[in-house]
């Protein structure tokens, strides 16, 4: 279910290295993100914490989608089940409440044994107090235009908070 790796993990791979599914179950190789500042988030439709993402995640990507940013957003149900149903239904529940033009990927699990390698990656890369499982939804990874983990922040970190270090990514030489 969700992001496979195409290649092992090692010190020097990068989220360019993983193959993940899209919404329609199609394999995806992330490296045709490089050269792009990406923001991975797991979201769901029925958390607290949803409108207030989806809309200052969709203002964030309107406002840098042609400066080299892009969002991917991977839906996940391991949160007091809030993305119960089908890939496809979160994509347009997304697409005509919050006008996502970002991708959505297919369904994640991002803690546990089954946790998609992209999740188990991003984890590894990002400790800190934070540790190394997804605390809730809406877990925002910033990712630098040659793959590599920026930062993560929490669920309650509002996207228009970080749009500071998006501009400061988006300047930074491929």
């Amino acid at each position: 279910m969700g992001a496979t790796s195409s290649s092992s993990l090692h010190d020097n791979s990068s989220v360019h290295s993983f193959t993940v599914k899209d919404k329609k179950g199609e394999d995806v190789n992330l490296s045709i993100y490089k050269g792009q500042v990406l923001l991975i988030v797991n979201v769901a439709s029925k958390c607290g914490l949803t409108n207030s993402n989806y809309t200052q995640l969709t203002e964030l990507y309107k406002k840098y989608k042609d400066k080299g940013f892009e969002i991917l957003a991977f839906p996940c149900n391991q949160f007091l089940q809030q993305e119960p149903g089908p890939t496809e239904e979160t994509v347009q529940y997304v697409c005509e409440r919050f006008n996502a033009e970002y991708p959505i990927f297919d369904k994640v699990k991002v803690n546990g044994s089954n946790s998609a390698p992209l999740y188990k990656y991003l984890k590894s890369k990002s400790g800190g107090f934070m540790g190394t499982t997804i605390k809730w939804n809406f877990t925002k990874f910033l990712i630098s235009k040659k793959g590599k983990v920026i930062g993560r922040m929490g669920p309650r970190t509002e996207p228009s908070s970080i749009e500071a270090d998006i501009q400061k990514a988006l300047e930074e030489p491929e």
